[in-house]
C-alpha cells in the first residue's frame, strides 16, 4: 500500500498516509470526528460550524426573505449559491415541492458544469480560474443533454456573460429545467448566483424566460443592492 494518498478528482493534492493520520487525530481531539473502528467519522459538532458561517454571513441573512418573497410570487423554490472549486455551495433556500430526486439544503453541493448557478458563476470568472475549477475535475454525462465538452462550455459562459442569465434544462437531471442570474453588489461585484427551479414537463422555457426572469432578476437585484 502507497504511503501517499491522491484526492479524487485533484492528482496534485498529495498527502502521506502519516499527515492524514495526525489531521484525524487533531479533529477527534476538537470533538469533529470519532474512530468507529478502521475508519472515522464526523461527529455532529461539526455542524456548529456552518450554523455559525451562515449566522455571521450577511448574505445568507439579507436573502432569506427576498427568497421567500420570490417563491410567493412565482409559486416555485428558489435559493442563492456561492461557488467553491468545480461546484456550487447553496446558502440558502426557499423551497415549495421538490422538483429533483434528491433534496436539496443548504450546504448541498452540486457540480458546477451542469447547473443553471454554475454556469452564472463560472462565466463571471477569468479563463486561467475557470480552467483552474474545472481543469482537474471528471465530467461525467449525468444525463443525455449533459454538455461535457470543455470548449463548448466556455462558449456557453460567454453567452452567458452577454445575456445575464443561465437556462438549463435536463444537463443535470433527466426533467429539471432550471434559471439563474448574478447578483452583484453595489460596488459591482458578482458575490453569488439565484436560481429556480421546475420541472420541464410542467413549466416550460418560453415561460421562465417571460414569467420568471424578471421576477428571478429583480429579486437578485434587491440582494445586491443591500450589500455593499
Amino acid at each position: 500500500m502507497s504511503d501517499f494518498t491522491a484526492f479524487e478528482g485533484n492528482p496534485d493534492f498529495i498527502l502521506s498516509r502519516a499527515a492524514i493520520r495526525r489531521s484525524l487525530l487533531t479533529l477527534e481531539m476538537l470533538g469533529y470526528a470519532s474512530p468507529t473502528g478502521p475508519v472515522y467519522k464526523l461527529s455532529s459538532r461539526v455542524l456548529h460550524l456552518g450554523f455559525s458561517f451562515l449566522s455571521s454571513n450577511s448574505l445568507a441573512t439579507l436573502a432569506l426573505p427576498i427568497l421567500e418573497e420570490l417563491r410567493d410570487t412565482i409559486q416555485e423554490s428558489s435559493s442563492p449559491s456561492i461557488v467553491e472549486g468545480g461546484e456550487i455551495v447553496y446558502i440558502a433556500r426557499s423551497g415549495t415541492n421538490r422538483v429533483m430526486s434528491v433534496g436539496l439544503a443548504v450546504g448541498s453541493r452540486l457540480p458546477a458544469y451542469c447547473t443553471s448557478m454554475g454556469h452564472v458563476l463560472l462565466a463571471a470568472l477569468p479563463a486561467p480560474e475557470v480552467a483552474a475549477a474545472l481543469g482537474h475535475l471528471p465530467l461525467p454525462r449525468r444525463t443525455p443533454k449533459t454538455i461535457v465538452n470543455r470548449t463548448t462550455l466556455k462558449a456557453g459562459f460567454a453567452r452567458v456573460r452577454e445575456q445575464g442569465f443561465s437556462l438549463v434544462s435536463e444537463e443535470l437531471e433527466p426533467g429539471l429545467c432550471s434559471l439563474a442570474v448574478p447578483v452583484i453588489t453595489r460596488s459591482g461585484k458578482l458575490v453569488a448566483a439565484m436560481n429556480t427551479g421546475v420541472h420541464a414537463s410542467r413549466i416550460s422555457a418560453e415561460v421562465m424566460l417571460t414569467k420568471f426572469l424578471p421576477a428571478l432578476k429583480a429579486a437578485a437585484h434587491r440582494l445586491g443592492q443591500s450589500l455593499s
